[in-house]
């Protein structure tokens, strides 16, 4: 396994963010147009990428969200990759670095329906808050934050 950190021009984060598109397309169904107005990765410069025997496996990014707070974004793991990890790996990547750039706190949103993110999420010490921004008024939508160490 390695890790690599890198920005959304990478070519490996762009395909797998693809995968995760194509995913979020069923998942989401016919909300998956106002989700997808939220995750462009055009300008974000905190990117993770596992690979598994040099092929990229998982992905992860955060973006500034205020100051002092990350928001984590775009996280996939391809589904022959799954179960091994990854995700939980990618978030605690993701932590380190925002942490190492003086962020003190990370937030993130993802679904009801994504029962795998939810449990990540919470095993890795993310509690859930009131749905921010965008998210405040959808009921399928679950927020999370975690102070950084």
């Amino acid at each position: 396994m390695l890790i690599k950190r890198t920005d959304s021009s990478d070519t490996d984060f762009r395909y797998l963010v693809e995968l995760l598109d194509a995913d979020l397309a069923v998942r989401n169904g016919e909300d998956h147009a106002f989700y997808n107005q939220f995750n462009r990765i055009d300008m974000i410069k905190n990117c993770i990428i596992i690979y598994f025997d040099s092929v990229p496996a998982a992905c992860g990014a955060f973006k500034y969200f205020s100051d002092g707070i990350v928001e984590i974004k775009r996280m996939y793991t391809d589904p022959k990759f799954r179960k091994r990890g990854f995700a939980t790996i990618i978030v605690k990547e993701l932590e380190e670095w925002a942490s190492e750039l003086g962020y003190c706190k990370a937030v993130l949103e993802t679904s009801l329906e994504q029962n795998e993110a939810l449990s990540v999420y919470e095993k890795s010490g993310y509690k859930r808050i009131p749905n921010y921004g965008q998210y405040r008024d959808v009921e399928s939508s679950v927020c999370y934050e975690k102070e950084l160490k």
